[in-house]
């Protein structure tokens, strides 16, 4: 209950922009039968999570718009065949698209829901966070879990746009301040990220996505940085 429509947004293959007409929604529903079932709805597809009979908790995407949904497909462009992006159709012929379509948002939103499963291993792994950690020589300071600005920052890298294609230095500072209208003052914005990153890396929360000047965070990062934004919400006290 707790993702935001960007999430859903990406857990869908989507991204979240101006240009995007319709409406997300999550609905949670728990005086059912077979069992409680939440539903994020994009348009008319959608995810849901239900647990049926109370003895198997079962995820599907259910296609309706296949239209919504991109695949590859060879198409024509001045007189040469290529491999394009293009809408999915309908058909018989297009079940496997279907399938791929629907495993991957499976897998992405469970992936999501594993970063914010059981809180209690977090309390044990706060020391990873605010130890300090050296690496080829130079020292790196631990985070604080209670500091509203590192718990910003985990925010950042964990939102839900960054998982299809990973995050940039830009990306994280505009999260944390918003557009900087000065150059210098933009500079010394991303080099403070720059920092922020290498901090998050030696503790191997985040990795550098090779051939590119994107980070991805990985399994790790998903589950203690999940954590830690859930206890600093609702079992820890907050600072400035």
């Amino acid at each position: 209950m707790n993702f935001s429509a960007s999430d859903i947004l990406t857990f869908l293959g989507r991204k979240l922009h101006g240009a995007f007409q319709g409406e997300v929604l999550t609905d949670c529903k728990k005086k059912r039968h077979p069992g409680a079932r939440v539903k994020h709805r994009v348009k008319q597809n959608w995810l849901k999570m239900y647990n049926k009979f109370g003895l198997m908790l079962r995820v599907e995407t259910v296609i309706n718009q296949p239209r919504e949904f991109r695949v590859r497909r060879r198409r024509e462009r001045n007189g040469q065949p290529r491999v394009l992006w293009c809408p999915m159709n309908k058909g018989v012929a297009y079940l496997p698209s279907y399938q791929r379509v629907a495993c991957a948002a499976n897998d992405r939103y469970l992936n999501a829901l594993s970063a914010v499963g059981d809180p209690a291993p977090a309390y044990r792994h706060v020391a990873h966070l605010t130890e300090s950690r050296v690496s080829r020589g130079r020292s790196y300071a631990g985070f604080n879990p209670a500091r509203r600005d590192h718990v910003r920052l985990f925010q950042a890298v964990l939102a839900g746009e960054h998982h299809l294609r990973g995050f940039r230095n830009a990306d994280i500072r505009q999260f944390l301040w918003g557009e900087a209208h000065d150059a210098r003052q933009q500079q010394r914005q991303a080099q403070r990220v720059t920092r922020l990153i290498q901090r998050l890396h030696v503790r191997r929360l985040v990795a550098k996505i090779p051939r590119s000047r994107r980070w991805r965070i990985t399994a790790l990062g998903q589950q203690l940085l999940g954590s830690i934004v859930r206890l600093h919400y609702h079992g820890l006290s907050t600072a400035a």
